[in-house]
């Protein structure tokens, strides 16, 4: 990862992480975040993979990262994810996951997502993994963004700003 591309990701990562120690359940005048207030839904997005910004440009990775996956958003601040894409280094895998965002700025929902995943070679030689990266999520009627930093692991996993488009099928 590079010097400038670290230094944002670790900025993005840092803002996440100090809201989530300093915000209150209403936002106010010093403080944009706030919490959501946990509420049941019952919504099901459709998702066709990624589109990933990987943070080192100079190792030819695969960036459009097609696929399919959904994610059933069962509350306000929860949802289960799981699918299937073609990953930074050409080869398929799976993930499922727990999404939990806690925490609004606007009508940005932020928080992280915690899965595992399979399928990189040079991570436990394509088994499975954990994974704990943050996320946000902007949702207008039926479509939707997430939006993933991943952190680079070493020779592992190649780090990247990654996006999801979705759309909703029923709520």
């Amino acid at each position: 990862m590079t010097g400038p591309v670290l230094a944002r990701a670790a900025r993005a990562l840092g803002v996440v992480l100090l809201a989530s120690l300093c915000c209150t359940a209403k936002a106010d005048a010093g403080n944009p975040f706030e919490l959501v207030e946990k509420q049941p839904l019952n919504e099901l997005w459709l998702t066709p993979g990624f589109y990933s910004f990987h943070f080192q440009s100079d190792k030819h990775l695969n960036n459009n990262n097609i696929g399919f996956g959904a994610e059933y958003r069962y509350s306000t601040v929860s949802a289960l994810t799981a699918g299937r894409f073609n990953n930074s280094v050409r080869v398929h895998s799976n993930y499922a996951g727990l999404l939990y965002q806690p925490l609004a700025l606007g009508p940005v929902r932020l928080g992280a997502v915690l899965a595992a995943f399979n399928g990189y070679p040079n991570m436990r030689d394509g088994g499975w993994f954990p994974a704990l990266v943050p996320a946000a999520s902007f949702e207008y009627g039926r479509v939707g963004i997430n939006a993933v930093i991943v952190p680079t692991y070493k020779d592992r996993i190649y780090g990247s700003l990654s996006i999801q488009l979705k759309l909703k099928l029923f709520d």
